[in-house]
Order: C-alpha cells, then sequence, then structure tokens
C-alpha cells in the first residue's frame, strides 16, 4: 500500500467525497481546514463560468492558511470530473483545472485517459470511481493514481460488492493508493478501511449532515432520522444503480418498493439536463451512524475521537 507525498499530511486518512449539488466551496474548505480532503463536483458550479471563482477562491484561501501557520494540517483538494459522453463542460472544466493546477482530479464513470494526460502535464493525481475488476483494470491502463473502490451501500451511484470482496481482490493486482467508499460513516470504519487494505476512506452522507453543506434542511434532517433500511436502491433516476434516501421517493408520489427499471442510455449530464429527479435525495447505508447536523470542522474532531478509540480497541497498548 501507498500514498503519494501530497497525502502524507493529513489529519486523518480520509478524503470527503464529492456530492452533487451539496458540494460547495464552502464545504470544501472546511474539510481541507479540518485536515481532510474536500472535494466537489467540476458541475456544481452552474454558471460554467462559476468554477474559475470557485477555484481561485479555494486555492488563495488554503494557500493563506498554509503561510499563516505552516504547522497547520490543511489538506489539498480535488474536482470530480464526469467523463461521460453527455458532458458537454468537460473540456471547458478541465481546462480551468489545469490553469489553476487543482491537486487532484476524481474522474468517474467512464476511463478517464484524456483527464490523466492534462492531469499529469502539470503534477496533479487522478483518482477514478470503479465498481467491479474490469473498471480497476480499465483505469489502471489509463495511468490513474489511485482508485476508488465504490462498494455496496455507498451513497449515490453504488457498486454491488462488499469491501470484503472487492478490496482483496484488487490489491491481489495493485500495490498503489486504494480509497474505499461505502457505509463509511464513523472512526471506527476508517480505521476497518485500513485493516482490510485500503488506504484512504472515503465519506460523502457524512457530510451532507454538516452546516456547511448545500442541502436544504429537510435533506439534513432526513439523513439524521433514517437508518440504513430506509435506503432504496435503484437506477431509474440516472440509468445507473444508486443508493437513495426512502423518505424523499415517497414524498415524490413513487412506490420505493415498486419503482420502474431504467438503462444506461437515461444518463445525462449536460448542462441544460432535466432537474426531474432534483428532489429525491441520495445517502449511504450509513445513515444510521448519523445523529445530529454538525459544522464540518465538528464532524472530523468526532470522526478522529471514534478512530483514536477504535485504535485502542483493537490495538491495546502492551504492558
Amino acid at each position: 500500500m501507498s500514498l503519494p507525498p501530497l497525502l502524507h499530511r493529513l489529519r486523518l486518512p480520509v478524503i470527503g467525497a464529492p456530492l452533487f449539488i451539496i458540494s460547495n466551496p464552502e464545504l470544501v474548505l472546511a474539510q481541507c481546514k479540518a485536515g481532510i480532503v474536500g472535494s466537489f463536483p467540476a458541475l456544481n458550479a452552474r454558471p460554467p463560468e462559476l468554477l474559475d471563482q470557485w477555484l481561485t477562491r479555494i486555492t488563495a484561501e488554503l494557500a493563506a492558511c498554509r503561510a499563516a501557520d505552516p504547522q497547520a494540517t490543511v489538506a489539498p483538494f480535488a474536482v470530480n470530473q464526469i467523463v461521460h459522453s453527455s458532458n458537454d463542460r468537460l473540456q471547458h472544466d478541465m481546462d480551468l483545472c489545469v490553469r489553476h493546477k487543482v491537486p487532484i482530479i476524481i474522474t468517474s464513470l467512464r476511463a478517464p485517459d484524456a483527464v490523466v494526460e492534462a492531469a499529469h502535464g502539470y503534477g496533479g493525481l487522478v483518482f477514478h470511481d470503479v465498481t467491479t475488476i474490469k473498471h480497476a483494470r480499465r483505469a489502471l491502463a489509463a495511468g490513474v493514481d489511485g482508485l476508488i473502490l465504490v462498494c455496496a451501500g455507498a451513497g449515490g451511484h453504488a457498486g454491488r460488492l462488499s469491501p470484503f470482496a472487492l478490496v482483496p481482490e484488487v490489491r491481489a493486482f495493485y500495490d498503489g493508493t486504494i480509497i474505499l467508499s461505502g457505509s463509511i460513516a464513523g472512526g471506527g470504519a476508517i480505521l476497518a478501511a485500513q485493516a482490510i487494505g485500503a488506504d484512504l476512506a472515503y465519506i460523502g452522507t457524512r457530510f451532507i449532515a454538516s452546516a456547511e453543506a448545500n442541502a436544504v434542511e429537510a435533506y439534513k434532517q432526513m439523513i439524521v432520522a433514517s437508518r440504513g433500511e430506509d435506503i432504496v436502491y435503484s437506477n431509474l433516476f440516472t440509468g445507473v444503480h444508486g443508493n437513495y434516501l426512502r423518505g424523499s421517493i415517497v414524498a415524490a408520489g413513487l412506490d420505493p418498493d415498486a419503482l420502474p427499471e431504467s438503462d444506461k442510455d437515461a444518463m445525462n449530464f449536460g448542462s441544460g439536463r432535466s432537474k426531474a429527479w432534483r428532489d429525491i435525495w441520495g445517502a449511504g447505508q450509513g445513515v444510521g451512524q448519523i445523529d445530529e447536523v454538525l459544522p464540518a470542522a465538528a464532524i472530523v474532531e468526532r470522526l478522529q475521537q471514534e478512530y483514536a478509540a477504535a485504535r485502542m480497541r483493537v490495538m491495546p497498548a502492551v504492558g
């Protein structure tokens, strides 16, 4: 297992996952200043011209924090790019990421060959979302710097495999950086991710219920009120299977136990795409561990305390 030098000084081995609509500069900055990698989807900056402003602000504020206190643990940030033919902003958004030298690019869906070339041109890292061994091998062939294994129970577009199955299978042929996603909402799960072979944990749902998140209050409170059994796995809303809050599906007038099937042809990440399902709220199965809305810094603090406690439970001091 290995980590790039850029990630050696994190407070916790955690990347805050990019959350569609929800991740904004306020959340990203709070995560980075708290010592974990913060990230956001490029498509969250709407109109497209707003992305330049976001990147300028995030880069400047993090640089100012590091200059003010060189000993502080200020993490790098990441931008998520959707590599799909319907994303008519990809070239525009990557051009801006290159100009601003975004430290980490997180890619999703198709193999990111062109993105890897662009990011490596200025020294950036590329981590790619995968749900299967086939996708992992294809991403590695594209030259990515790490794999994000999106396993069963993850929020949003999630795979079907248990992390106890996928992580060891990938480790059998890959000794580089592995980031694990799937129901990680507490410090003990971060340690468990490392124990089975991952380098970093990928946490999204926990930060939906944060003060900085760009989510309506009803969404945050539904996260707090929900349990693992309230998560519905369906491909209806985007064409790719993902996990969603049962309550939001019911509120949309649908029966969560009888949702029709869709297909990948339904995927559309174009800038003018319909918002037909904007009130269907994604979440992972770890919602049952979330009991209140907190500032992102307080969430990281709690995760660190839980992580330390978990280490003491499984690796107590000798003598």
